[in-house]
């Protein structure tokens, strides 16, 4: 086997990882991996990432449901409303220009990761219990356009949706978000399938590493604190949508966002990390020594 095969088929198994653990990111991962190490050109890699991403989600999907971890009703109305829009995005998705396509998609990320990163609020749970499912089509279709535009199954999307839409707690989220996710590449896919041809051979070897590792995500899931697992993957996704804007904007545009985002990065872990440095990080509160503690 090739170096580059075996690469190739390292970096999908944790494609995989990721969508069984976190229920999304992994087309974000796999379009650039068929793209730059696979060597597929990118309405190919689009098209395949579609294939092994919904194929994948439905694997991992099988050990959620048997961990009672999917809501059926909100998923499958959700994904209804959902596949219509991968369906046209797919066919839509040769008349618009990539680099538009793509920024797009990269500040949607930053405002979905904003909502990870901050949480839902206390009680959105039982709020969410009244409202309408018929709240989820708009939703489920602007995902969906997403998802077949772009090549991305839309996971980056959907669980922050379920989250703070439907009020589901984060694993709860993430399985739910796997059957969407799964039915939405489905659909995008075939949109693309007009105009576009696949090495099945290569393709369906790569599916099988994400299946690998989207079983060995799955079974973590239970293992990770919600609120680490929903924190993380808001960071994930903020890291992977300034990397789509440092790569998609003009230079020397997209070369300055990259450094600000590593100087704010390296700010930010200096400050968690070092505690002297909390009195001049302007985001830190520095507890005040003559309050009285807390009972």
């Amino acid at each position: 086997m090739e170096p580059l095969l075996i690469l190739v088929l390292a970096l999908s198994v944790v494609v995989g990882l990721t969508l069984g653990l976190l229920g999304g990111g992994g087309s974000i991962l796999m379009v650039p991996l068929l793209t730059y190490v696979a060597g597929m050109d990118a309405k190919e890699a689009i098209t395949a990432s579609l294939f092994v991403v919904g194929v994948t989600s439905l694997a991992s999907l099988l050990p959620h449901a048997r961990a009672r971890n999917v809501r059926w009703v909100p998923g499958l109305v959700f994904a209804a409303a959902s596949m219509s829009g991968a369906f046209l995005g797919g066919l839509a998705s040769a008349a618009i220009p990539g680099a538009v396509l793509m920024v797009a998609f990269a500040v949607i990320m930053l405002a979905s990761a904003r909502n990870m990163i901050r949480g839902r609020k206390k009680g959105s749970e039982s709020a969410a219990k009244g409202r309408s499912l018929l709240m989820y089509i708009p939703v489920g279709l602007v995902v969906g356009l997403v998802t077949g535009l772009v090549g991305a199954g839309g996971g980056f999307l959907i669980v922050p949706a379920l989250v703070l839409l439907a009020g589901l707690q984060m694993k709860l989220a993430v399985g739910t978000s796997l059957l969407v996710i799964s039915l939405n590449s489905a659909s995008g896919m075939l949109g693309h399938l007009n105009s576009t041809a696949v090495n099945w051979p290569l393709t369906l070897l790569i599916t099988a590493a994400a299946i690998i590792g989207s079983l060995i995500g799955a079974r973590l899931t239970s293992k990770v604190p919600e609120k680490k697992l929903r924190r993380g993957f808001g960071f994930f996704v903020l890291a992977m949508g300034v990397f789509v804007l440092a790569q998609e904007l003009p230079h020397p545009a997209g070369l300055i966002l990259a450094v600000a985002a590593v100087a704010a990065a390296l700010v930010w872990v200096l400050c968690t990390k070092i505690p002297a440095l909390a009195a001049v990080c302007p985001w830190r509160k520095v507890p005040d020594p003559l309050a009285p503690a807390a009972d």
